[in-house]
């Protein structure tokens, strides 16, 4: 599965899912919540890059 970055530098990877958000490991990035926002920063999904 592809890994996406924020423009904050924080790295999404689907292996790891964001368990201190619910999201569990495996969860695709397109899969995650619409309302999901970054861990570190708070930006939503659009502000992801692919890697």
């Amino acid at each position: 599965m592809k890994k996406y970055e924020c423009v904050c530098g924080y790295i999404y990877d689907p292996e790891l899912g964001d368990p201190d958000n619910d999201v569990s490991p495996g969860t695709a990035f397109e899969d995650l919540p619409e309302d999901w926002v970054c861990p570190d920063c708070g930006l939503g999904k659009d502000a992801f890059t692919e890697l």
